[in-house]
């Protein structure tokens, strides 16, 4: 693991039976698991390797509103109101803050895109607010530079990725739940049409419902029973230096480099889109439904190699029940970095924020960044198996909304009232093309 990542103890023996199973445990997972175990559902959540090992702990640790895509608004704004009530709740600490999010810019063009989602913003009630030249000179004082404006959004913050997702699996077991690690899901089993058991490396548990927060292994664990769920995955690589710069904002976006301080007192940078795209064969299979994402962002993107190959979570291999499945041969996607892009932010880092001149490398990292072919992640109900329900495709929003999906999750797992309308998220609508539906973000 070269991503910073709080290491816990979980659960040993797997129940025979559950009211239901969460499979994975990033931050989409855990709290889809402890919203249900709140309603008094005896939970179990199994995840094939670490808690937050993956995705959850790999990203910028953004929680925000400001230019989130209409489709995600509603989501974001009560996933804010949910990460500072989990903390109330529950007496642990994510590392949530509301220190509020920095965005500057020299692009007219650009300036002219925040300030029109601005004004969309109002109507959903979202205070976010257009800096001029001078204030954002001022506020973005810590790079030397005069800026023709830029945006600082208040209510917004950040949470500690290291720290978040293990914070809501000690929750849950607070709560009477079970949580499994290295404790892979290989499938699920069926009676009458519905969802009777989720089999697991370690045996098999009796439920009839399920969540499948699988994160980019998700789409192969759904081709294991007929489900078409088009996802392909980018590998982003950032970096993280040790304390000892002062006077940076708490986060910070430009089009050059973006830093968001953690919470030991170093920084977390990365060029915001920046990918490589590791040719597997499920993005083969479903190229043709990621054209309209790919020519919207080709420019941030370059070819990679064959990692995610090796890697093994974007297959098309049907695997047994009852033998190793490739999430037991990789039980973390720990991609190696691509180490011109660490360079390149580092020095682009170096050169925008001097202060950083005082600190070294502490770390760098690559995680998969598992996308739709539209942007927006894939919520509801899996037909082909009554009874399961996936919440996978975030398109790396995942760590900001994740109290909101997994509240939405457990309400539809329950039948209760939804916490936002779950329209947009049904994974049914990749039927249809995305052709000018793909998220501006």
């Amino acid at each position: 693991m070269r991503a910073p990542l709080q290491q816990i103890e979980t659960s040993g023996e797997l129940p025979q039976s559950a009211d239901a199973v969460v499979i994975g445990g990033g931050i989409v997972g855990v709290f889809a698991a402890y919203y249900l175990a709140r309603r008094g559902m005896k939970v179990a959540l199994v995840e094939k390797g670490r808690i937050g090992a993956e995705q959850s702990s790999r990203n910028w640790g953004w929680c925000r509103q400001q230019n989130r895509d209409a489709r995600e608004l509603p989501m974001a704004t009560r996933s804010l109101d949910l990460w500072e009530r989990f903390a109330a709740d529950t007496g642990k600490d994510t590392g949530f803050r509301r220190c509020g999010l920095l965005y500057l810019s020299n692009d007219e063009a650009e300036l002219a895109g925040w300030a029109r989602w601005r004004d969309f913003a109002k109507t959903a009630g979202v205070t976010t607010h257009m800096l001029d030249s001078i204030e954002a000179s001022e506020r973005g004082r810590a790079t030397g530079r005069t800026w023709k404006g830029g945006v600082f959004s208040p209510t917004d913050g950040t949470a500690d990725p290291s720290r978040a997702a293990p914070a809501v699996a000690h929750a849950i077991l607070m709560l009477g739940g079970s949580v499994h690690q290295n404790c892979a899901a290989r499938g699920v089993e069926t009676e009458g049409g519905r969802l009777s058991a989720v089999v697991t490396e370690s045996g098999t548990i009796r439920t009839k419902l399920a969540v499948l927060a699988g994160g980019a292994w998700a789409s192969s664990f759904c081709h294991q029973f007929g489900f078409r769920f088009p996802q392909a995955s980018v590998r982003s690589s950032i970096l993280s230096v040790s304390p000892g710069a002062e006077g940076l904002p708490d986060a910070l976006h430009t089009a050059r480099i973006s830093a968001t301080r953690r919470g030991d007192g170093g920084y977390t940078l990365a060029i915001s889109g920046r990918g490589r795209v590791d040719v597997t064969p499920q993005q083969l299979r479903f190229s043709s439904q990621f054209l309209p994402m790919f020519l919207k962002r080709w420019r941030s993107l370059a070819p990679g190699g064959l990692q995610g190959v090796r890697s093994g979570h974007e297959t098309l291999q049907r695997w047994r029940l009852d033998r190793p499945t490739p999430m037991e041969r990789m039980r973390i996607l720990d991609p190696v970095p691509d180490r011109a892009t660490i360079r390149l932010t580092f020095a682009r880092a170096l050169e925008l924020l001097p202060a950083l001149r005082k600190t070294t490398i502490s770390a760098a990292w690559a995680g998969y960044i598992d996308s739709t072919p539209d942007g927006v992640p894939a919520i509801g109900e899996i037909d082909p198996v009554p009874g399961l329900f996936l919440a996978a495709g975030f398109s790396g929003h995942g760590f900001g909304i994740g109290p909101g999906a997994g509240h939405l999750v457990a309400d539809l797992v329950t039948g209760s009232e939804p916490i936002v309308d779950p329209t947009s998220y049904d994974p049914r609508r990749f039927d249809a093309s995305v052709w000018g539906k793909v998220a501006d973000f």
